[in-house]
Order: structure tokens, then sequence, then C-alpha cells
């Protein structure tokens, strides 16, 4: 859906994908803005998180789910969510749940619950049965460091218990998880990543503008990127093509990236 020819601009892969995926985070639009947000951004957008535990406050629900559905867009709800049903030890009424708004996807995360990581493979292996996984890796406090070894093991162990893409932590903020604490990527850590877990299979949560073109010049257009705002969707994709200042020289056609 592109209102002129451009040529020479990267090539996207069309939906439903499994590389290039962005994920938008929904905080709690009402009816009005989710409809607005699926007719002008829709194309863009693969899956849609409700934050955190908004989809219990969040008015309409089901008629919410079903505008996202008939877009084409798959939802779930954010990990802090199933972390609350879990630390109340209803991991069954968790399952219901979903299975009662048919849900398709879920999240599976530990980062404000300290749970075992075997525990957490046993729960990613028993939705993967009914749903698809997305297994978040990463804590949500400031100051917790992970050896780059371990969130490897984490994530590889995770993809095997049947997560389909694994969630690389930085919280809604942007500066804990795989970025430093004024959100500069951590540069060591991502390439020790990358050089063990392919990089389809990982889905960076990218909030900020300069995360978002990092991951686009470490890693191309199609990387996989996540907890976008909603206003953020079509300027993230004007990055992802070279329509914007942060990677416009990655992608200019070759002859005239030879004359600048």
């Amino acid at each position: 859906m592109r209102n002129f020819k451009l040529p020479g601009l990267p090539e996207r892969t069309e939906k439903p994908r499994e590389s290039g995926i962005t994920m938008v985070m929904d905080k709690g639009l009402s009816l009005r803005q989710t409809l607005d947000l699926v007719s002008v951004c829709g194309e863009y957008t693969d899956i849609v998180k409700l934050g955190f535990g908004t989809s219990l406050l969040t008015k309409d629900l089901n008629k919410k789910l079903g505008l996202y559905d008939e877009a084409g867009i798959k939802t779930y709800f954010g990990g802090t969510l199933f972390e609350s049903f879990i630390v109340r030890d209803m991991f069954d009424d968790y399952r219901k749940l979903l299975t009662k708004l048919k849900m398709e996807y879920v999240e599976v995360s530990d980062g404000s619950l300290q749970m075992e990581h075997s525990v957490k493979l046993n729960y990613i292996k028993e939705l993967a049965k009914d749903f698809t996984v997305l297994s978040e890796v990463g804590s949500k406090e400031a100051g917790v460091i992970i050896h780059p070894n371990l969130w490897i093991s984490m994530m590889d162990k995770e993809l095997q218990a049947g997560a389909w893409k694994v969630i690389a932590e930085s919280r809604e903020s942007g500066t804990v998880g795989i970025y430093r604490p004024n959100g500069n990527a951590h540069v060591t850590l991502i390439n020790k990543i990358l050089n063990k877990i392919p990089k389809d299979s990982i889905l960076w949560e990218a909030p900020k503008k300069s995360q978002q073109a990092y991951f686009i010049s470490l890693l191309g257009a199609n990387v996989n990127l996540g907890n976008i705002a909603t206003d953020d969707v079509i300027p993230l994709e004007t990055l992802r093509l070279g329509l914007r200042g942060d990677t416009f020289k990655q992608f200019m056609p070759k002859q005239e990236k030879g004359k600048s």
C-alpha cells in the first residue's frame, strides 16, 4: 500500500511474517483508537501486545481483540499478567482464560517473578501444545546483570522447549536488559547472543528510535522489533526502508552510495 513508486528501497517481508516483525504495545487504547490504529497501521503491524496487566481493565476487551483479528493482527497479553497468575498458583485458570478469549499467542516471562528456569521451560512446553509461545528473557529490574552465556543458554533452551520467538527484554523504558541505563545498546551482549542464536528467532524490544535504528543498521530492514509505541509504527517502517535520516545512507541505491 504505497502511494507512489520509489525504486531501490529494501525488500520487506510480507505478512504473515517470520522475520521483519513489528510488535506494537497497546497500553489501553479505546475501541476508536484501535480502529484508527488498524486502519492506518494494520499493514505494518504484525502483533499487538496488550501491555503488562492492562487486559484486566480494558473496556470491551472482546471487541478490541475482534478488531485486531479482523485486521489480521495477532494479539497476546503482557508477560506480567502471566506472572500474576503464576504467583497465585493459577496456571490452569490462565490457560482457561486464553482459551475462552480465543487467544492464539501467549507470552511466558519471569522478569518480575523469580522462577527456576526448569519451571519456566515446563510452562513453555505445556502452552506450546495449544498456543504460539513467545518467551521473554531478561530481568525488568535495573542493575540486574545476566552473564551473556546465561542469556544464550536460556534463549536456546526456551526455543528448544517450543517457543516460537524469544524476546530480548528491555521494558517499556528501554533502559534494562539488552540496553544500558542511558538507553544505549549493550553491544557486547547483543553480539554474543547473535553468535549463537538465529537472528530471526529473536524479537528485540526497542521502544526508542535510536534503538530501532541500531538494530536495523546491524541486522537489516527485516529485523524483529517489539514494544513499539502506537504512534511509532509508520515512523519505524520508514526507518526500515531508509526513508529517515538515521538509516538513509544504509539503504541508498548502490550507484548513489558511490557518489556520497
